[in-house]
């Protein structure tokens, strides 16, 4: 349903819903001018709240989940950008953006790869499952040995993962906290995972 401004209902109430986000989140480096500045705009107040849930969604994945235009999307994530309000970072042929001073780079390469289907999945197992092979994940994840290979190549380039002695995540703790913290945003697996989080941070304690 449309309103009479023209404005798709819809769409109204999703940035409603992600603009409250952003005006009750406070974001690194927005000063209160810039917040005012910000407030003058629904659609990028709601910029930066789904960013707050979502950090390290890729452009077009921002765009079509708030139903935004693109050029719509390009102008407000580049004012948000000059407010120093998020910031972007490449992850192949992705832009990724995230809520300024917020993650490390370790702390991005993992965001890029948990907002990826297999990738999360095969870190979400082994933080499961430490001991899990590599046919364990393709089983488990339903995906081919080379699949699984390819994945741990990239995770294993980009400090995600060690494979001297199986498969074993870098910096564990960082990675499940990143998971439990946007579990909503990595889906079902990402859930259950934050679930048991008080047995998997019992256990690494106790190592």
């Amino acid at each position: 349903m449309t309103s009479s401004d023209g404005v798709d209902d819809e769409k109204r109430a999703t940035l409603r819903r992600f603009a409250a986000l952003g005006a009750a989140t406070p974001l690194a480096g927005l000063s209160p001018s810039a917040a005012a500045d910000t407030g003058e705009s629904d659609a990028r107040d709601a910029i930066a709240g789904y960013l707050s849930t979502t950090p390290g969604a890729h452009f077009s994945k921002i765009r079509d989940d708030l139903q935004l235009g693109t050029g719509e999307t390009q102008h407000h994530l580049r004012r948000l950008e000059e407010l120093d309000a998020i910031e972007r970072f490449r992850d192949g042929d992705y832009k990724r953006f995230v809520p300024a001073d917020r993650f490390d780079e370790y702390e991005k390469h993992a965001l890029g790869y948990l907002r990826r289907e297999t990738p999360r999945g095969m870190l979400i197992e082994l933080l499961l499952t430490p001991d899990a092979s590599a046919g364990d994940l393709a089983t488990s994840l339903d995906v081919s040995a080379p699949t699984v290979s390819k994945y741990a190549g990239e995770l294993e380039e980009a400090g995600l993962l060690s494979r001297e002695d199986g498969y074993a995540v870098e910096r564990p703790e960082t990675v499940l906290v990143l998971v439990i913290r946007h579990a909503d945003s990595f889906g079902e697996t990402a859930r259950q995972l934050a679930q048991r989080a008080d047995q998997l941070i019992e256990y690494d304690a106790e190592q």
